[in-house]
């Protein structure tokens, strides 16, 4: 599993620079775990956390011929969200993958 977690931290750590590259955030510029994507101060705005899902599910879909859905009911409804770090989003992509 330590494989696939690793690639999906690629994916989406390269999927934010794609973004960043047209939003210039300062603090998306050094991606880690811990980055902050949506929420708080320095956080993307909705539209550019739609395209950020959308791509991230196309890259899984393409490296690891896996279809998952990052934004469903239950992303919504959980307590702590999953796009509010790097961190969050990669455990949740993973347990989407688990499912799959």
């Amino acid at each position: 599993m330590f494989k696939v977690r690793d690639k999906i931290f690629t994916i989406i750590k390269e999927a934010l620079t794609e973004l960043n590259e047209e939003l210039d955030y300062d603090s998306l510029k050094n991606v880690s775990e811990d980055t902050g994507i949506f929420g708080g101060e320095d956080g993307i705005d909705s539209l550019s956390l739609v395209t950020l899902v959308t791509d991230v599910e196309g890259a899984i879909f393409d490296d690891l011929d896996k279809t998952i859905s990052l934004a469903d009911e239950k992303a919504m409804s959980m307590r702590n969200s999953p796009y509010r770090s790097v961190g969050a989003l990669l455990e949740f992509a993973l347990s989407k993958l688990e499912e799959a």
